[in-house]
């Protein structure tokens, strides 16, 4: 089970520059509606979009505190910055719309979100992308945006979904579920095993791909009834980064727990060629399919498979603070030194500032990595598809890891 330490840190820890200048919800001006005021880019989806991890810059086993790059207000959306609008919809302050240059930014996506709008085992409301709306004031992610749209200039929607569609935090559990259960010497696999083999049949993949098909012409819709022209807007559907690599590319040995215990990516090395070669593609590929199945012409691919190749999870080429002689997040080099994907966390997280909804996101490095593609799809405001991966070493004058769109 992941070390994790309990220690809180204080609320007021110190946001980095580019987060302060580009604050949570800040408007640099009163839009009026469609094609009228200041422009902005709204988000909508699943916790890959939301901001879940944001909070953490690396991953430590030495104190939450020598990472938490936004402290304990990370998540807080509501105008008063004291809690969420939604209970753990995790909308961070270091999302990947909050793009600032003149350019507002607004996320309407929710942590754990399918297509369709539901509430989780544990209670917690979860927005999808539909026009849900009950009598509590509860609303899906294509009603609010309809709602938001009516009143500001959206120029360009980012939209991640599909994930949890395929029950992508499941997947993950059923994995290191079996890392830890079974020894070096007789390995028990996750991607044999029938609740995750389910996942990947040729009629579920042809089930959610038409969910997401509708969940992208649910945000159509929500757009026309909200007085937009086709040619007013762009819809920018990003696919899903990989989080880790494939296990000839993991730091730690296979034998022994030290990936969980330590590194925090328990997978043997065969599910994690497997999650690259085939469940992350297949999932990829459904996004993809469901996209040019819409017959939208205002819809556009950000590919960002490959987008953290280089630093990710349990990644021999970065790794943990302490491996790497870094003193905190803010050390020099932290960003090109440190992994840019959450670790896989335990039970062991409670009574911790960590959450297991946290485990393999993109973290605060990885958001603002996003962030730095987002806005050169936003390309002044000619929006345009294409990859993103890492462009070099060191942050940009935005403090943002470098990167290109091809």
């Amino acid at each position: 089970m992941t070390k994790l330490t309990g220690r809180r840190v204080r609320a007021g820890a110190l946001l980095a520059a580019v987060v302060t200048a580009t604050a949570f919800g800040a408007e640099t001006a009163q839009a009026d509606g469609p094609g009228v005021g200041t422009p902005t880019i709204a988000s909508v989806g699943d916790s890959y979009i939301s901001g879940e991890a944001g909070r953490w810059a690396g991953n430590t086993n030495n104190g939450s505190q020598y990472v938490d790059a936004l402290g304990a207000t990370a998540y807080f959306d509501n105008a008063s910055n004291t809690a969420e609008q939604i209970t753990r919809c995790h909308r961070s302050k270091a999302a990947e719309v909050y793009v600032g240059a003149g350019v507002n930014g607004v996320t309407l996506a929710c942590s754990g979100a399918r297509t369709s709008t539901f509430t989780d085992s544990d209670g917690n409301f979860k927005p999808g992308l539909d026009f849900y709306s009950d009598a509590n004031g509860k609303k899906g992610q294509a009603l609010l945006l309809q709602e938001y749209a009516a009143t500001h200039n959206v120029r360009q929607i980012d939209l991640s979904i599909g994930g949890n569609n395929f029950n992508f935090a499941s997947i993950i559990q059923s994995c290191v579920t079996d890392f830890l259960g079974s020894p070096t010497w007789w390995k028990d696999y996750c991607y044999d095993d029938s609740s995750v083999t389910a996942n990947f049949t040729s009629s579920n993949i042809s089930t959610q791909t038409t969910a997401i098909k509708n969940a992208i012409l649910n945000i159509r819709q929500a757009m026309t009834n909200a007085g937009y022209s086709s040619s007013q807007y762009t819809i920018i559907v990003q696919d899903y980064e990989s989080p880790v690599p494939g296990g000839s590319g993991i730091r730690y040995s296979e034998s022994g727990y030290t990936r969980q215990s330590t590194g925090g990516c328990g997978f043997w090395n065969a599910d994690a060629d497997w999650a690259n070669n085939t469940a992350l593609p297949t999932i990829n590929n459904a996004v993809k399919n469901a996209a040019s199945q819409t017959g939208l012409s205002n819809v556009k691919i950000l590919e960002l498979q490959t987008a953290f190749n280089g630093r990710r999870l349990c990644e021999n080429t970065v790794g943990l603070l302490e491996e790497k002689g870094l003193s905190s997040w803010q050390s020099a080099g932290a960003v090109d030194k440190s992994e840019w994907v959450d670790q896989i966390r335990t039970v062991s997280t409670a009574n911790s500032e960590y959450y297991i909804q946290e485990s393999l996101h993109p973290n605060y490095w990885g958001q603002l990595a996003l962030r730095n593609c987002v806005r050169q799809a936003y390309n002044g405001g000619t929006p345009r598809g294409g990859t993103c991966t890492i462009a070099g070493s060191g942050l940009t004058s935005a403090g943002e890891p470098r990167m290109t769109l091809q």
